[in-house]
């Protein structure tokens, strides 16, 4: 399926390497995490259920895409939510998100995915780029009109 080596669809035993990169991710950006430990936990139970998976490029990994599927009323197959991508700072540019994406893309597929979402900060044009050159779109494509990402915790004290 995929040519570039290091590309492969994770497993449970990669929970506490997934979760070192997605602390590390928020971390960078200044975004509260409950640590890799708690993160590992919860991966390792997520990733062995069929409505998540995740895509890790690099041997040791230095990127990883999370996804997570839902059922959809309005297609036969789920829809797929990008939930976090990140690649270690010191690998941008090298070609590994774009490897770690279409892998993504090709897995969906598979699984018969009807669409694939992802919620990018207004700030973060680098991101939006980067996913535009990959086929994604932050418009309608039945209207025409600019997509928006409503948010609501739910969280304790919220």
């Amino acid at each position: 399926m995929n040519s570039t080596p290091g590309i492969r669809r994770a497993d449970p035993a990669d929970a506490a390497r997934i979760a070192e990169m997605l602390h590390s991710f928020n971390t960078e950006f200044d975004t509260e995490t409950p640590g890799a430990e708690v993160l590992a936990q919860r991966l390792q139970v997520l990733l062995a259920e069929p409505s998540t998976f995740a895509v890790l490029g690099g041997e040791p990994a230095v990127g990883v895409a999370l996804v997570t599927l839902r059922p959809n009323v309005w297609s036969d197959g789920p829809v797929a939510l990008l939930d976090e991508m990140y690649v270690e700072p010191e690998q941008r540019g090298t070609g590994i998100g774009s490897a770690i994406l279409q892998h993504m893309v090709e897995i969906c597929r598979e699984l018969g995915v009807a669409a694939i979402e992802i919620n990018v900060d207004e700030s973060d044009a680098g991101a939006m780029r980067f996913y535009e050159r990959h086929g994604f779109s932050g418009v309608d494509p039945d209207s025409g009109e600019r997509a928006f990402y409503f948010y609501r915790s739910l969280e304790a004290g919220d």
